[in-house]
């Protein structure tokens, strides 16, 4: 019974990685990038590369900044296909509500707001008749950012993670959140079928041949990364789970959700709904310097991470100023509420429940909001520890069965090998050469960001192409050429991004290691250093055991071919 137990986790363990380890493993990388989402921005943009600045003055700055606002074209046509009748002129909008948002790695300020429509819904049950608008600004002159300009980091890279750019009805949170849970499966059947677990964790033999030494490989990281991994795919579907996965606000329990919403309001005291009475602004400077007081008094003195205004310019306008807890793991702001008329302090968030601070810390772990860069370099070493023993997988997969595959002239080993090396080197092709692409593109093209995102695409299908076509010695027993020729592709097009971003920007790395020290750019350049050179020597390994596989130079050992 314990041997067929354990087959069927084994059969649960294959199979379940194989159909969705594809998409884990870009969650697993582009989970890795993300860790430093705002420092490959600056890269991307050298405009950015400048010290990460204070929430400015709303009296002095944002203010008029907002007045320049407009709603977003995006979601101006979102709207306009939820609503009866035509929409007004967009000048004539007035902006209801508003947010600020800022980082201790973010040198640019994040601002949004939403603008009050007369238009009636089409959906009794849609309670959102507004339309948004957003931009990003240059916090020390209130300048706004062109719009075309993409942030590669934070605004590709990061929901690459967790969402595929596939918005049609959510279908990648979905296929992201379904692979988290196989892989919480796959972890578990991986543990049942390791009996001497231990042992794996010291056990690599990268002389053997390929299928010894994948497996090993395999086992190894599978081991050491087994905490993280757990733990990431557990506070993910977490995190994703209120309002994607069971969203409760737009289900069944939509009255129970929206009369939890009217309890709050009364019990918090912040309004829920505009009173439609005009009401001139306090200042919200002074609401800033007495919510920094407050909380210096209670020995954790910082900056503003997050300032919201609701029911703007109306008497029930209420002014929310929210701590940057970068300091801390939990995801917490410690908000402090004004009313926006007066100044008058409405409402102090009060201490968390165990629950509440349970899911916080979980969550801002997950998140990584928190200053701590050798932890921050340990989240990147978790991701990556994750892509290789998903993609050892794939090779140990198809070398198990490719020579049985050939025997019988299938082409199944030939296809998974196809698709993993699309995958793995193929992401990593299309991820360094859009970085390539953004320094070619030059800097004032209209629809540059459509530039660089297509040009991702374009470079992933290339390499998906390219495996397929490349891949025809599988069926043979043979290793896939595209393995090694997609390693020097990596390795050419890491080398070439920083020598462009030298060229284009004069920030080579002397430059921002010694004379003007700059690590956000500096740390992009040498990742992409170090990445040619891993992806150069794998090609050369690759290229070793290619030459042993050839006929003049094959020896048998105890039956098998023996691969250098």
């Amino acid at each position: 019974m314990q041997n067929s137990f354990r087959q069927a986790m084994a059969w649960l363990h294959t199979w379940y990685g194989l159909v969705l380890g594809y998409v884990l493993i870009v969650a697993f990388f582009f989970g890795a990038l993300s860790v430093f989402d705002r420092e490959i921005d600056r890269w991307a943009i050298p405009d950015t590369r400048f010290e990460p600045q204070v929430m400015p003055s709303y009296d002095g700055m944002l203010k008029d900044v907002y007045e320049r606002l407009k709603p977003h074209p995006d979601d101006w046509a979102f709207t306009e296909m939820r609503v009866v009748g035509p929409m007004p002129d967009p000048d004539t909008l007035t902006l209801t509500s508003l947010y600020a948002y800022t980082t201790h790695r973010d040198p640019l300020l994040q601002i949004g707001g939403e603008f009050a429509i007369p238009n009636r819904l089409k959906d009794s049950a849609d309670d959102h008749a507004h339309v948004h608008g957003w931009t990003t600004i240059d916090p020390r002159s209130g300048e706004m950012l062109p719009d075309d300009q993409l942030k590669i980091g934070s605004e590709w890279f990061y929901p690459m993670h967790y969402g595929l750019h596939l918005g049609w009805n959510n279908l990648g949170y979905w296929l992201v959140g379904l692979s988290a849970f196989t892989m919480l499966i796959a972890l578990v059947t991986g543990i049942v079928m390791h009996r001497k677990i231990f042992k794996e964790f010291f056990t690599f033999r990268p002389w053997k041949r390929t299928q010894r030494s994948t497996l090993d490989l395999h086992n190894l990281t599978g081991v050491v990364g087994t905490p993280f991994h757990l733990f990431f795919a557990f506070t993910g579907l977490i995190i994703f789970a209120s309002f994607i996965y069971f969203p409760a606000g737009s289900s069944l329990l939509k009255p129970l959700h929206d009369q939890g919403e009217v309890l709050e309001s009364a019990e918090t005291g912040l309004p829920l709904e505009p009173a439609g009475v005009p009401a001139p602004m306090a200042s919200v400077d002074v609401m800033v310097s007495e919510a920094k007081r407050m909380w210096a008094e209670r020995d954790m003195a910082g900056e503003v991470g997050l300032l919201t205004i609701n029911h703007r310019n109306d008497i029930n306008g209420y002014v929310s100023v929210y701590r940057a807890g970068s300091d801390r793991v939990a995801l917490v702001g410690e908000g402090i509420h004004f009313k926006a008329s007066t100044g008058d302090l409405l409402r102090e968030d009060p201490p968390r429940s165990v629950v509440d601070e349970i899911n916080e810390f979980l969550t801002g772990l997950h998140l990584q909001h928190f200053e701590h860069w050798l932890l921050r370099w340990l989240y990147v070493f978790g991701g990556l520890i994750g892509c290789v023993c998903i993609a050892t997988g794939f090779i140990f997969f198809v070398e198990k069965r490719k020579r049985k595959h050939a025997e019988k002239g299938s082409q199944g080993a030939r296809i998974v090998d196809a698709l993993a090396v699309a995958t793995c080197t193929g992401m990593v092709i299309a991820a360094v050469g859009m970085l390539v692409v953004n320094r070619l593109l030059p800097a004032g093209m209209e629809g540059r960001g459509d530039w660089e995102a297509a040009s991702f695409w374009g470079f992933w299908l290339l390499a998906f192409a390219h495996a397929v076509f490349r891949s025809a010695p599988v069926a043979r027993n043979l290793l896939n050429p595209a393995w090694r020729e997609q390693c020097y592709a990596i390795a050419a097009l890491g080398v070439a991004a920083v020598v462009l971003n030298w060229l284009t920007t004069g920030d080579h790395l002397i430059k921002t290691i010694f004379l003007e020290t700059y690590w956000p750019v500096a740390g992009v350049d040498l990742s992409l250093l170090a990445t040619s050179a891993l992806s150069l020597f794998a090609a050369r390994k690759l290229a070793a055991r290619e030459y042993a596989q050839q006929p003049s130079n094959v020896s048998f050992e105890a039956g098998d071919v023996a691969h250098v």
